[in-house]
């Protein structure tokens, strides 16, 4: 996982690139969930607000509400894990972002946001 993401406490992360920003799911997750069979993500110009659920997981042991951690804009969905929702379970596989977004959240949005090593700490 890239050290520079934010992560929520719910287990969503957001990574800045650029003009857009990544959103996806942590290790950890994907890890407590066990096989991932499913996902289900929005269409692309879908607006959410910081806190929707904008996504649904499903694996071998339970399905998983997935909340967007700052409010946006869809600009990109991962077709690839809509088509292949194992790739996230396997550790060589880099491109584990579910949506890129536009957003002008401000500085309020990201207050409740942990650094990943704090993330890291939190879930120890």
């Amino acid at each position: 996982m890239d050290e520079s993401m934010l992560c929520t406490k719910t287990h969503e992360y957001v990574l800045e690139k650029g003009e857009s920003y990544e959103v996806g799911i942590t290790d950890y997750a994907i890890e407590q969930l066990g096989d991932i069979v499913f996902i289900e993500l929005p269409e692309t110009g879908s607006e959410f607000k910081k806190n929707e659920v904008f996504a649904t997981v499903e694996s071998v042991k339970a399905a998983s509400e997935i909340y967007m951690p700052i409010s946006g804009k869809i600009i990109e969905v991962n077709e690839e894990v809509v088509n292949s929702p194992e790739l996230l379970n396997d550790e060589s596989y880099a491109q584990k972002w579910l949506v890129k977004i536009e957003s002008d959240a401000d500085q309020v949005e990201f207050a409740d946001l942990l650094d990943y090593s704090d993330y890291k700490e939190e879930i120890a």
